[in-house]
């Protein structure tokens, strides 16, 4: 072992990484992005969480046991309504996750006791929104200390509330990942595919010949793209047919909902990719921002932790990344049985990203063929 020859190859790797922008930034950005995300943005405790209140009492008590809720900070009680009806109508279209339903015996339930005497209806299709009902199981309300014998100080309202699990009573997990799994795996093949697909053209020498066609710009990006959108159709079929023969995952919505949802975010995830190809020069180079990318759209789209738990700031961020849109899409579509027209926000901002992103992409490889 020669000491000199040794260490005269580690001062040519340093080199060799210091003349590599894009590496340098990915030893530096990458443990700083997870430091963050994990510090600052991560958050287990569900907070403020989309609701509804059905107060059908409407009595001081049923007032008191509203505030004291809104004052848990779990529940954001935005909303009043005035029949049972209007609960599913507005967790089916995704605009609350949960409902707080007092009925009109509520005192006459807690004075006898014996029964629940309030009710809790989340949104089973979100695993963090059933974590929060459970927060609100345990959590002392003063409102209920004021009954009858029935009724001690320091009674919790796990004695006395109901939680119902739409859309996933049994509270089976692979209910709430498999349809979030059809948008992280379509995220890690679509966006890797894409994103070497002419790098690797260009890495082979091929793409002189596709600057002598007449092909134009437009063109041959599509060109580029359309062969993936047929394989990650493929791909979505292979994961519901799996997911409802092996985990028997159900599709409550229309199978042409669920094709369409999908449709819009393999669109976004093939120009992401697109947009890459023409920023990375080498294939490995190309891998390194495809994760760089990967990391904080699992991290902040709610896939993995609850979106309502993360500070405003990291909420602001995920709304930029199409795999948000993507969950609430696919979960109404498949768990709640929405249809499109109903989820039309997250929809829409799935067009507003392919138009944009794949806008940049064209412009940015008409500047390279130039």
């Amino acid at each position: 072992m020669n000491l000199a020859r040794l260490f005269a190859v580690v001062r040519k790797e340093l080199r060799q990484l210091s003349r590599d922008r894009l590496t340098f930034a990915m030893i530096v950005g990458i443990p700083t992005l997870q430091l963050l995300l994990f510090g600052f943005a991560i958050n287990l405790d569900v907070r403020h969480l989309p609701a509804a209140v059905l107060d059908e009492a409407n009595t001081w008590r049923s007032r008191e046991l509203v505030a004291e809720l809104a004052s848990s900070q779990v529940l954001e009680l935005d909303r009043h309504l005035a029949v049972p009806q209007q609960v599913e109508a507005l967790m089916r279209r995704g605009e609350i996750a949960a409902a707080v339903v007092i009925p009109r015996d509520f005192d006459r339930r807690l004075e006898r006791g014996g029964e629940p005497a309030w009710q809790v209806v989340v949104d089973g299709a979100d695993q963090s929104v059933q974590a929060a009902a459970r927060q609100l199981a345990a959590f002392p309300l003063g409102a209920l200390d004021y009954g009858g014998p029935a009724q001690r100080p320091g009674t919790r309202a796990s004695g006395t509330v109901e939680i119902v699990n739409l859309y996933n009573p049994e509270r089976r997990a692979p209910v709430n990942t498999v349809p979030g799994l059809i948008g992280v795996i379509l995220t890690m093949t679509m966006v890797i595919f894409t994103a070497m697909a002419i790098v690797r053209e260009r890495e082979r020498g091929n793409m002189e010949m596709l600057i002598a066609t007449p092909l134009s710009s437009a063109e041959l990006t599509l060109g580029k793209v359309l062969p993936y959108i047929g394989i990650g159709l493929v791909q979505v079929t292979l994961i519901l047919v799996l997911g409802l023969v092996v985990f028997g995952v159900p599709v409550r919505g229309s199978l042409l909902a669920v094709y369409g949802a999908s449709l819009a975010y393999i669109g976004a995830t093939l120009a992401l990719g697109i947009l890459i190809s023409t920023i990375a020069k080498t294939q490995f180079q190309a891998m390194q921002m495809a994760f760089f990318l990967f990391l904080p759209q699992i991290l902040l789209s709610g896939f993995m932790f609850p979106y309502d738990g993360m500070p405003r700031p990291a909420q602001w961020l995920s709304e930029v990344f199409p795999l948000t849109h993507f969950l609430r899409l696919i979960r109404g579509v498949m768990l709640r049985g929405a249809g499109l027209g109903e989820l039309w926000p997250s929809l829409a901002a799935l067009a507003v990203f392919v138009t944009v992103v794949l806008a940049i992409a064209v412009a940015r490889f008409r500047k390279r063929l130039d």
